[in-house]
């Protein structure tokens, strides 16, 4: 099969609609939280993140989300604007509602994070909030499963899939399960499931399909019924991100395409799948056939995982470019050297 038909002539390549919050990096590497002494500000929520990185690679881009009426919420937006990304649905909240923070430590495994999202401003989008014509001149809408974990931007989330599909736009569904933020594990499965039949294009990594009741695939790449399902039910491909193994993309015709990882050096355990999500809808958009946006995704997220930020490390399309030549000359460069040019 081949790849999504994305429609031509919009003004937008992509809209992200979701998370979009602040995230502070412990600058002591290494060290536990209860022991660091400073933190470094970035802009963090997988649909900002991937919204960032679309957009440094080139794609016209849109945010659809709520931030804080604070200087957390005016930072966000500026830090989208500065990165070409389109803030004009990016809403700022009045009723006190606040943008989510993390915490995290600097380590490449056993990496505490501390989350504080009680009335995060991203989950007060609302039905309203999505404009019909924004929607139709997109040729991609990506929705993050956080957004659909409580209302009212649950229900703004499934509008705007809905108003995709009427529109012709590919819809994509990365699944970004966080616990924390779902009253239970059913509610999940029951809400994403539902998500996933308005999705043309669902992300997620194995443990996330669990979720669904998936195990994501049986051993030796075959597809089991969950995967099956989803596919025969509206997606047109199903990518089952399997850390250290790479991934693998199962589509409807029954074909699958695996890449494995590009080693690097990492620094910390998250901001890879945004950075790996950018860079194949980039790809995608642009015409690459499935295995091309698959080395493009996995050389994505190396560069991100040997950076120190989420949003700040995702690579330009020079780095992107760069890093895969280097790759395939067999003379990899330092995996700091493609991170110095963004900071």
């Amino acid at each position: 099969m081949s790849t999504p038909c994305f429609p031509a002539d919009r003004a937008t390549d992509l809209i992200c609609l979701g998370r979009a919050g602040v995230d502070l990096y412990a600058q002591q590497e290494g060290t536990p939280l209860e022991e660091v002494t400073s933190f470094r500000k970035s802009v963090g929520g997988s649909p900002a993140n991937i919204a960032t990185g679309a957009a440094r690679l080139g794609l016209r881009v849109a945010m659809l989300s709520v931030v804080s009426d604070d200087g957390f919420g005016r930072y966000v937006r500026k830090f989208l604007a500065d990165n070409a990304v389109d803030v004009r649905w990016l809403r700022t909240d009045t009723s006190g509602a606040l943008n989510s923070v993390a915490f995290t430590e600097m380590r490449p495994e056993d990496c505490r994070v501390i989350i504080y999202r009680r009335d995060a401003a991203d989950l007060q989008l609302r039905p309203a909030d999505v404009d019909r014509e924004a929607i139709a001149g997109a040729r991609t809408l990506l929705v993050t499963g956080t957004a659909l974990s409580a209302s009212p931007s649950r229900e703004a989330a499934i509008h705007a899939m809905r108003l995709a599909r009427q529109a012709g736009a590919v819809v994509v569904l990365d699944l970004d399960y966080r616990p924390y933020g779902w009253s239970g594990a059913d509610e999940a499965s029951v809400t994403l499931g539902m998500a996933c039949t308005l999705s043309d294009l669902v992300i997620g990594n194995r443990e996330e399909f669990a979720v669904l009741g998936e195990a994501g695939c049986r051993a030796g790449g075959q597809p089991d019924a969950g995967v099956r399902a989803l596919l025969d039910a509206a997606a047109q491909a199903v990518i089952v991100k399997d850390g250290p193994r790479g991934c693998r993309v199962h589509l409807r015709d029954g074909a699958i395409f695996e890449q494995g990882i590009f080693p690097v050096k990492s620094r910390k355990p998250f901001g890879s799948g945004d950075a790996f999500a950018a860079a194949v809808l980039w790809a995608l958009i642009g015409g690459a056939s499935w295995q091309e946006a698959l080395r493009w995704g996995a050389a994505g997220a190396a560069i991100n995982v040997s950076g120190d930020a989420c949003a700040e490390a995702m690579p330009t399309l020079a780095q992107l470019r760069a890093f895969v030549e280097s790759r395939a000359a067999g003379t990899p460069q330092a995996d700091q050297a493609f991170m110095e040019d963004s900071r």
